[in-house]
């Protein structure tokens, strides 16, 4: 009978203890993904890129939650590449295909760059052309002299650099030639314009691949070429806003899926359509017809900030998404 009585003694203590305090759950971390912007800037009537704002830029970025910078021709001012590492920063460097012998694949200088850069603590990854798959005309109509150039560089940049990884940026889901030749890329990039519901492409790329991934590019124009939906044609920051926001949102449920977003931009290009000396309408780009809301890229009104720098109504938005606690 005094066993019993220690026994039910035993079951009652623990009974009490596990009311006390009940096992704990684990829970999925949140999940982290980089956060970067496309930066190309280009003063007022230039048409050359110019780092003359950079430590302004710079200080807007990371106030918006943006620690990784995405260029399409490599930063050869090596101060540059000080002054993000310094913020604790990073760069996606892009190679071209044909930048007049300047670091790029066809002359093969693009692996002196890697050489010369590879231990910059700013260096974050190599990236291989911006949606060459669109531009058969820039290979002499033939896209397979722009595969197997990615594939022969891929391999080139893995002999000489074992520590970063290699990708591309290619426009949309890719086909079974693009997968082939991109086959020992150690992750692919996607410009995505799919309105401002990018999620599915989560489910289409996995159906072909399980590989990583980031968006290269993502985002909206802050010119209304019409109206819709009681959004008023011309300059409309409030659409770009809340399609900015719409983006990053419905991405947010996927962030365990892909490894980091870029917006496309950080400042308005106005060297792109007309007069560098004033903002133009207008422009063009490829299989833009995604491009959210009214379907046509007007190619100088995509930055996040303006050129002088004031913040658009975006810039609220995404630093309030990419900072939330």
């Amino acid at each position: 009978m005094k066993k019993f009585i220690a026994l039910f003694a035993i079951i009652l203590l623990a009974a009490c203890g596990s009311e006390v305090s009940p096992p704990t759950q684990d829970k999925q971390p949140p999940a982290e993904y980089f956060k970067a912007v496309c930066y190309h800037p280009v003063n007022v009537g230039k048409i050359q890129r110019s780092w003359e704002y950079l430590d302004q830029d710079l200080d807007l970025m990371k106030e918006a939650g943006i620690s990784v910078i995405r260029v399409y021709m490599p930063i050869t001012d090596e101060s540059v590449l000080d002054k993000l590492a310094e913020r604790g920063m990073k760069v996606i460097t892009s190679f071209g295909y044909n930048q007049d012998s300047v670091y790029d694949l066809y002359s093969g200088t693009y692996l002196d760059y890697v050489i010369k850069y590879k231990n910059h603590p700013a260096i974050y990854f190599w990236e291989l052309g911006n949606e060459y798959n669109y531009h058969p005309e820039w290979f002499n109509g033939d896209l397979m002299n722009w595969y197997t150039t990615l594939e022969a560089a891929t391999d080139a940049i893995h002999t000489v650099d074992s520590t970063h990884q290699v990708t591309t940026a290619h426009g949309e889901v890719p086909d079974s030639t693009a997968m082939y030749y991109g086959r020992n890329l150690d992750m692919w990039g996607f410009n995505v314009y799919r309105w401002d519901l990018p999620a599915s492409f989560v489910t289409d790329w996995r159906l072909k691949s399980d590989k990583p991934f980031y968006f290269s590019e993502l985002g909206a124009d802050s010119y209304m070429t019409i109206e819709k939906d009681s959004l008023q044609q011309g300059v409309n920051e409030r659409a770009q806003a809340v399609a900015v926001s719409n983006i990053i949102d419905e991405l947010e449920l996927h962030a365990h899926e892909f490894e980091g977003m870029t917006l496309f931009s950080f400042t308005d290009g106005w060297w792109k359509a007309g007069n560098p000396a004033i903002q133009d309408i207008g422009g063009w780009a490829p299989n833009s017809s995604g491009v959210p809301y009214d379907g046509s890229p007007n190619e100088e009104f995509w930055g996040i900030v303006n050129i002088d720098r004031t913040k658009k109504e975006v810039f609220t938005a995404v630093r309030d998404r990419f900072k939330k606690e």
